[in-house]
């Protein structure tokens, strides 16, 4: 697909900040609270996966159009992005499963 020139290179970094910030606040979140390993771990393999979906998403909107099987190359592209997303979105519910859960706390 035709973009400008930047439009790329801004929404890579664009989103590898973002993506960044919210690594970096979940893992200080995970260092503070220790009680709920699972959920972090979780919320990890969610943020991973949907960086992997739009690795593939941003693949398949850079590829070259004019090739002979373009559509059929940028269909597998963002094809592989929806499988992968919807993984990231299994990782992301069942980190709120382990975050909703009721802990027991024993008396000290």
């Amino acid at each position: 697909m035709p973009l400008e020139q930047e439009v790329m290179s801004l929404l890579i970094g664009g989103f590898s900040i973002v993506m960044g910030i919210a690594i970096l606040v979940t893992i200080f979140l995970w260092i503070r609270n220790k009680q709920n390993q699972s959920g972090y771990i979780w919320t990890l393999l969610h943020l991973l996966f949907v960086s992997i979906a739009v690795y593939f998403a941003l693949k398949g909107i850079a590829f070259d159009y004019t090739h002979p099987m373009a559509s059929e190359e940028i269909s597998l592209q963002i094809g592989i992005s929806g499988v992968v997303w919807a993984l990231s979105m299994l990782c992301l519910s069942l980190a709120l499963v382990s975050f909703s859960r009721k802990r027991t706390h024993s008396a000290t």
